[in-house]
């Protein structure tokens, strides 16, 4: 696909909007029209990161209607609010895929949210496309996963702090199954490297007196905290580290759930030197990216940012609608089928990205990235190529010996 032809055109063109799709009626419009689903936390402590994945993917479905939409017809999307909340997650995916009748649903962030919908899509046998990184140790038929894999997040971020000579890790993360079972993966990892893991904490979602655990830190010493909390026990937590003047020199984290949107909502100034671990950032030099990060502001705002799960969610909806055209069909049967041959693949603004057909990942590069004054994420260390997805990390020794399982 010639992304650049095509944001450039819709750029000159301005966007289209959800609801301006003809002036006849329902029926007229359905056969004019094809309806996805959006699910997202617009409310609750997980709005903040969740909103710029939401707006990324209206940015792709305007690009896409202007361009001509798919298979003659222009895409209109039902949007639900999760409300941070697994169980309304829940029942919102049901209502999408059972009322509303969507082809298809890009949606969620937290690994909780996507666990208590992912017997939903299984069951009435739709597709949800998840655009954020996860602990792994799932591929659901019924599931594209657009963000990063473990090994493309997780496992290559420990590999950098071992190689910088960071040997004392404290474990910090929000208490669901995604930071429990992403620490679960790094003490298997850093037990075979030999590196001690001196203290392991979590926070409640809702969580914002974060003292007794900096107290914990404190007496613990570590030289660097890895980082796996969500929402806003980010802000709480990095603003009073600020306020008694800890910095990257005193407490150096490595985090996976803060991006440039969290950046600026936190302060620069209070994250500048920490470092994180995406596919991703604002600053990724690629023509596409170019692109991507110009329409994004143009139609959000000057002000916003891109991030990696944005730009997954992003890639999401281009990569569904090239597995629509492939398979010339809107039924999910006949796009799973296309998917599973290894033939879908986008080149993205983090690079040319293809899913596996084996377990529905997509092969990405990896980016170790240190927060700037400037708001921005400048990458300190990529991989020369797209890694190749290993959700159940069977391609590590340490990690078949350690038998991980996923947490429930």
């Amino acid at each position: 696909m010639n992304l650049k032809k095509t944001l450039l055109t819709t750029l000159a063109a301005g966007a289209l909007t959800a609801g301006i799709f003809g002036c006849g009626g329902e029926e007229e419009k359905s056969q004019a029209t094809v309806k996805v689903g959006l699910l997202h936390s617009l409310t609750g402590p997980m709005a903040i990161s969740e909103k710029a994945v939401r707006d990324a993917e209206v940015l792709a479905i305007e690009q896409i209607n202007a361009a001509g939409g798919v298979l003659g017809k222009k895409i209109i999307f039902v949007e639900e609010d999760g409300a941070s909340e697994p169980a309304t997650f829940a029942t919102k995916a049901e209502k999408l895929v059972d009322i509303e009748k969507v082809a298809t649903v890009f949606g969620c962030w937290t690994s909780s949210s996507r666990k208590a919908v992912k017997p939903i899509f299984e069951e009435y046998k739709s597709l949800l496309w998840y655009p954020v990184q996860y602990e792994g140790m799932e591929a659901s038929p019924n599931i594209v996963y657009t963000g990063a894999a473990p090994n493309q997040q997780i496992v290559p971020a420990i590999e950098y702090l071992i190689e910088k000579g960071y040997k004392k890790f404290f474990l910090l993360g929000s208490d669901y199954v995604f930071p429990r079972t992403a620490n679960m993966i790094i003490n298997a990892q850093a037990k075979a490297a030999g590196i001690s893991v001196v203290g392991e904490e979590y926070a409640d979602m809702d969580q914002t007196d974060f003292a007794a655990i900096i107290s914990k830190i404190e007496v613990a010493k570590p030289d660097v905290i890895v980082n796996t909390l969500n929402g806003t026990g980010n802000v709480s937590f990095f603003k009073q580290m600020s306020e008694k003047n800890y910095t990257s020199k005193e407490y150096m984290t490595m985090s996976f759930s803060i991006a440039e949107e969290e950046v600026s909502t936190i302060g620069p100034s209070i994250l500048k030197g920490h470092l994180v671990s995406w596919n991703y950032y604002q600053t990724t030099k690629t023509p596409e990216n170019d692109v991507f990060v110009a329409a994004y502001k143009a139609k959000f705002g000057s002000n916003r940012v891109t991030s990696d799960p944005a730009e997954a969610a992003y890639d999401a909806v281009y990569l569904w609608a090239e597995a629509v055209k492939k398979a010339g069909s809107f039924a999910v049967d006949s796009v799973l089928s296309v998917i599973r041959s290894g033939s879908v693949e986008f080149t993205a603004p983090e690079g040319k990205v293809v899913i596996d057909g084996k377990n529905q990942h997509l092969s990405k590069p990896v980016r170790i990235g240190e927060v700037a004054e400037d708001g921005l994420i400048h990458e300190v260390f990529a991989t020369p190529a797209p890694v190749s997805p290993d959700p159940y990390l069977t391609t590590y020794d340490w990690a078949v010996k350690a038998g991980l399982q996923p947490l429930n």
